[in-house]
């Protein structure tokens, strides 16, 4: 198992930031690797679980893990057999935007795949 940890900072307050994450439908808006969300529930909370697709009409599962909108940070799990990721999401106040941070723990050739467009994505989370 690997963990990497990523962040970008951007011009979006982190009110704007936080809400880009707390409301799944809008994860393909900053997400290029998401084309589509599946939730029980349209915001964000312990338990949700549903499912995010991807290009090639990839998919995978997922359920919320824990959510602390006080310190606007999410953790979630996602899988698709036979691999597991657990990722680690958080947005703070920086130079009068946000920053945007991630860690994603999971195999380390699927970890190091990700983290160019899980980078890109974060870039677009906290951009105007």
């Amino acid at each position: 198992m690997a963990s990497v940890t990523i962040n970008a900072s951007g011009d979006a307050s982190p009110d704007e930031a936080w809400d880009r994450y707390l409301h799944p439908a809008r994860w393909p808006d900053w997400a290029p690797q998401i084309t589509g969300v599946e939730a029980e529930s349209d915001e964000l909370a312990p338990g949700v679980r549903g499912k995010v697709c991807g290009p090639l009409g990839l998919s995978a599962k997922f359920t919320v893990d824990a959510v602390d909108e006080r310190r606007r940070a999410w953790s979630w799990t996602v899988r698709r057999w036979p691999v597991t990721l657990r990722l680690q999401h958080g947005v703070q106040p920086h130079d009068g935007g946000s920053r945007t941070w991630l860690t994603v723990e999971g195999p380390l050739p699927l970890v190091i795949g990700y983290v160019p467009l899980a980078h890109l994505a974060l870039r677009r989370l906290v951009a105007r």
